[in-house]
């Protein structure tokens, strides 16, 4: 009887990223393609949370994106290839000179606060797709109010509450201590669960605002578009979570985090990312030179 064969085991993830880095810094252009595919929805939905408006933040994803492509030489295996595009997208994003139109107003959390009171219907829209815009006001709502955070609160709160990350990686992320980044994540933490839990009838129960009541208001100042809402009919990644998914899980947790957490699981959009393809195949651009 003859020895069965031993059979090797498959490579680990870190393998198989460090040869794809390896093909794609060799000039394959197969493998860059893979680079940015793996990375263009993360990096976009971090570009999003930071920009408020999609096509600000697709903007951003295409230059962080070409950044990391011009760069991938550098990358070291020293965290996960999405640990370092981030990274890079954060250093981007943080010292972007274009700002929010809340940035730009200098909108406290409490300022916002008294504005959506402003104008709050006395009962539920019930107008054409009231479903929907309901759930574009929310969307909208909660995009708008991490734009009332400071930027270095804002990040850490996107890494450490919405994407989740542990304090090693988001600290390796923004280039400061564990301790540092945990601080800075509870400061943005109690800012935010404090407005929501004396505003957002979604988060508590017993607070003022409700977005169905706020979609008269928000369609008489532009700020949902029922012909185009870009936040609940945004295109989602293979497989991601839809907004009805979304609002069912944010239901069954009842976490004031949950309504600025819960947001479909957003694709960058096709278009912008062909454009980048583009680039990267111009015979322009560093990396295939």
């Amino acid at each position: 009887m003859e020895p069965e064969l031993a059979h090797p085991d498959p490579p680990t993830a870190e393998i198989q990223e460090r040869r794809l880095v390896d093909r794609a810094i060799a000039g394959d252009a197969a493998a860059i393609s893979d680079v940015v595919r793996q990375l263009q929805d993360p990096l976009y939905r971090l570009a999003l949370r930071m920009v408020w408006r999609p096509a600000e933040a697709e903007d951003a994803t295409q230059e962080i994106l070409l950044r990391v492509v011009g760069n991938l030489a550098t990358w070291r295996g020293e965290a996960k290839l999405l640990t370092w595009a981030y990274r890079i997208g954060v250093n981007y994003l943080l010292n972007l000179e274009r700002k929010t139109p809340q940035e730009a107003a200098q909108l406290s959390l409490d300022t916002y606060r008294e504005g959506l009171a402003d104008g709050l219907a006395a009962d539920d829209y019930r107008g054409p797709e009231a479903e929907l815009l309901s759930h574009e006001v929310r969307l909208n709502c909660s995009q708008a109010m991490l734009q009332c955070l400071v930027r270095d609160e804002r990040v850490a709160f996107v890494l450490g509450e919405v994407f989740e990350l542990g304090s090693a990686d988001a600290a390796w992320i923004l280039g400061i201590t564990a301790s540092a980044f945990r601080k800075r994540l509870e400061r943005a933490k109690k800012r935010i669960g404090t407005f929501l839990n004396s505003t957002c009838g979604v988060a508590n129960p017993e607070a003022f605002c409700r977005c169905s009541r706020r979609v008269d208001k928000a369609l008489a100042l532009g700020r949902v578009d029922p012909r185009r809402p870009v936040f609940a009919r945004h295109a989602v990644s293979a497989g991601g979570r839809s907004v009805a998914e979304v609002e069912q899980q944010m239901i069954r947790l009842h976490d004031a985090a949950a309504v600025i957490r819960l947001h479909p699981d957003y694709a960058a959009p096709q278009a912008k990312m062909d454009a980048i393809a583009g680039l990267l195949h111009s015979g322009r651009f560093p990396l295939l030179d």
